[in-house]
């Protein structure tokens, strides 16, 4: 499978019950509009993930990871613009340096409560809330998915735990 390689990173408040997301409001024509969601993006040429996730974090965010946990992996196959394939590295930013910006290019930046996330309060991808509650568990272990999109819908979520 050719898939585009991305990170999706969530940042953790100090105390560790709010993340920043971004909520996607500036681009009508942005398939994520409307919704929030992580910080992240596609990997460069010769780019680690843990290199793309810190790059993502300081471009969109204005901050500098110093600690950051790999929470797991999801293939999307179909995800994307015309179906293409998408297989990303999800990780927990669990300490960071600078003054996080109010927004960038793809929207504004906000400090969301985890638990509102869980509940489903805000507007996001449906499909995250299959993944999210392994990303924000107590006790979380890293998890590897599969997540195939038709037509812009998950149709199923599997995954497996280490």
């Amino acid at each position: 499978m050719h898939a585009i390689l991305a990170t999706l990173g969530y940042i953790f408040s100090p105390d560790r019950q709010r993340v920043l997301m971004i909520r996607r409001d500036t681009r009508a024509d942005d398939i994520h509009y409307g919704y929030y969601n992580g910080l992240g993006g596609k990997l460069e040429p010769g780019e680690d993930v843990v290199a793309g996730m810190r790059r993502e974090i300081h471009e969109e965010a204005g901050i500098d990871c110093t600690a950051l946990e790999l929470a797991g992996t999801v293939s999307w196959p179909g995800f994307g613009r015309d179906g293409a394939n998408w297989f990303g590295f999800l990780f927990r930013i669990t300490a960071w340096t600078g003054t996080p910006l109010d927004g960038n290019d793809e929207g504004s930046l906000h400090w969301v409560e985890i638990a509102d996330i869980l509940a489903g309060k805000l507007p996001m991808w449906e499909s995250d809330r299959h993944f999210l509650p392994l990303v924000f568990a107590e006790k979380p272990e890293a998890f590897h998915g599969v997540m195939p999109f038709t037509d812009g819908r998950a149709t199923s979520w599997n995954f497996n735990t280490l």
